[in-house]
């Protein structure tokens, strides 16, 4: 095949029918941008936007609101299973999206039933404090405090905890990321047998071509995510903000994907990279033509239902591979 003669002209990116139609409809919506609207008024369209797009809960047997002891206080919790009581096993602690800024336990309900459902595992989500108002490292310590209650089987959820599945999507995945290596360096009770972060920041993004190609008209845009980042307002060179600059060395089994028109795609593949570097056993997927976000927007593209499918039954084979 001859070499592309002009190699600074790209081919347009493919974009599936239903994410073009939604990209359309956003569009033609002309909605403010969050960095314009601000926090609460971001926190409030993310959850109207999951009301519209997102698919309806699976059946839980048991959801509950908990509250878990944390640094500054309380952290609201939800935890839900399929089965009203079951024996010793593992359990998922799940970190959700939103830029340390928006994002709640209702935006993410049905997706941690999801979770719980396929992989016929309890699933505790962690409703961590946000900035601005929280600013690093107040997001990653209340995270870090809630695996650490998890793993200690706590009596409130009535469950023999034998290991962890830490997940969650963006800054989430970031989360996942930062919390497994917190969960390394300083042991739980038990072990975190597979890391699973979902289009995670993992390190400078703006240095990535995906940032500069998909940073305008895909639905995450640069000025959002420059928003996002100034108002964590993170130590810049952290490892507990960009894990990348830390060490990334014996981690658990990486279960990771990313989105092929997502700005933050190509982060999600350095880590992944990273890991194989590192001789971690990685599952890598990658799900072209659709957006960040699509784990809470299945109702809106229902293709990426397909690719929740797949990414959470890369999780369980993962998990049965170390159980």
């Amino acid at each position: 095949m001859a070499d592309n003669p002009n190699p600074t002209v790209e081919s347009e990116a493919f974009v599936r029918p239903d994410t073009r139609a939604l990209l359309d409809m956003l569009k033609a919506m002309g909605r403010q941008p969050i960095e314009e609207a601000g926090a609460v008024a971001g926190r409030e369209g993310m959850r109207a936007m999951a009301q519209i797009g997102e698919a309806e809960p699976r059946d839980m047997a048991v959801i509950k609101d908990v509250s878990v002891p944390g640094p500054a206080g309380d952290i609201p919790c939800r935890f839900y299973d399929t089965r009203e009581s079951r024996e010793a096993g593992p359990a998922v602690l799940f970190l959700h999206g939103g830029g340390f800024v928006i994002g709640d336990l209702e935006v993410y309900n049905s997706i941690c039933t999801e979770f719980a459902a396929r992989l016929d595992l309890p699933v505790l989500s962690v409703d961590y404090r946000l900035a601005p108002e929280h600013p690093f490292p107040a997001a990653p310590d209340d995270c870090e405090a809630a695996a650490r209650w998890l793993a200690s089987s706590p009596t409130e959820l009535g469950r023999e905890i034998t290991g962890l599945v830490i997940t969650g999507d963006s800054a989430g995945g970031n989360l996942t990321i930062v919390t497994t290596y917190a969960l390394r360096d300083e042991p739980a009770d038990v072990p975190v047998l597979v890391q699973a972060p979902i289009y995670p920041v993992a390190d400078e993004a703006g240095k990535h071509e995906s940032f500069r190609q998909f940073k305008e008209g895909y639905f995450l845009t640069g000025d959002t995510m420059a928003w996002f980042t100034q108002s964590y307002a993170a130590e810049q060179t952290s490892p507990r903000n960009l894990p990348m600059l830390g060490d990334c060395s014996n981690a658990p089994p990486t279960v990771l994907c990313t989105a092929g028109l997502d700005p933050l795609r190509d982060s999600g593949r350095s880590y992944a990279a990273s890991m194989v570097q590192q001789g971690t056993e990685v599952t890598y997927l990658e799900f072209p033509g659709i957006i960040h976000g699509f784990f809470t927007m299945r109702k809106a593209i229902p293709s990426g239902q397909a690719d929740v499918e797949a990414f959470i039954d890369a999780v369980g084979s993962a998990l049965g591979r170390r159980r």
